[in-house]
């Protein structure tokens, strides 16, 4: 079995000052993409602010993308498929629980409730004291701004920061600029093929937040097309 080595330094629940950049494991994990976090000399650079080297919100940060992977000559391969990015989704609007749990698409649908997440099995004085916030705001479907609150507002990037207290601006990454690209990716995609490919991970999303059985609230049937409504013509 291959050991998880800790977070150098680690990190303290309360004290941010060890996250961020002065972490290698957090600044691997915010750091952009365009910069080779594996390279030392590049950590040094990024740390003491080189000119060259600058943190904005005009580079995507490795959380967004799968197995923190990015491919410059397909740059949007992996993007907004983040483990950590998943789980912090989860977290908010499914429950703790859920994001602790197998992909809702690897479940048997029969066990997956409305909400999207396994039904909890109580014993028979046992009830449920709260609805998670997906149930809550009768989410069906994740929508690209959810994903966008996820990475900025709901402080993912800020929780993996050294900074203190919630700014829009944290040394020169701007935190709106950032959800606003976020949010522009996924609905106003600039061809059809980019169309296509949001759609296809919309639909990834969702399998991987409410479950196979419920995907289909994100891109309901042309029904106008289906053999019921080409008898009717």
């Amino acid at each position: 079995m291959q050991l998880t080595l800790p977070p150098s330094p680690v990190i303290q629940g309360q004290n941010k000052i060890g996250r961020g950049f002065n972490n290698d494991t957090t600044g691997r994990l915010i750091c952009p993409v365009d910069y080779d976090w594996n390279d030392l000399a590049v950590r040094q650079h990024i740390r003491e602010y080189h000119p060259d080297y600058r943190v904005t919100a005009y580079s995507w940060p490795a959380f967004l993308y799968q197995d923190e992977r990015y491919d410059s000559q397909k740059p949007t391969n992996g993007l907004f498929k983040g483990k950590l990015l998943l789980k912090t989704y989860k977290f908010i609007f499914t429950s703790p629980t859920s994001a602790e749990m197998e992909d809702q698409e690897e479940l048997n649908p029969d066990d997956i409730s409305t909400q999207g997440h396994p039904k909890q099995r109580r014993t028979a004085g046992e009830r449920r004291t709260r609805c998670d916030v997906a149930g809550l705001l009768n989410m069906k479907s994740v929508q690209p701004r959810s994903i966008a609150y996820t990475a900025v507002q709901a402080s993912l990037r800020f929780a993996l920061s050294s900074t203190g207290s919630w700014r829009v601006v944290d040394d020169e990454f701007n935190h709106q600029e950032f959800y606003d690209n976020i949010v522009d990716f996924l609905e106003l995609p600039m061809t059809p093929d980019a169309s296509k490919e949001v759609d296809d991970l919309l639909l990834w999303w969702n399998r991987k937040v409410f479950g196979r059985k419920h995907a289909s609230a994100d891109r309901p049937q042309r029904v106008q097309h289906l053999s019921v409504a080409r008898c009717r013509c």
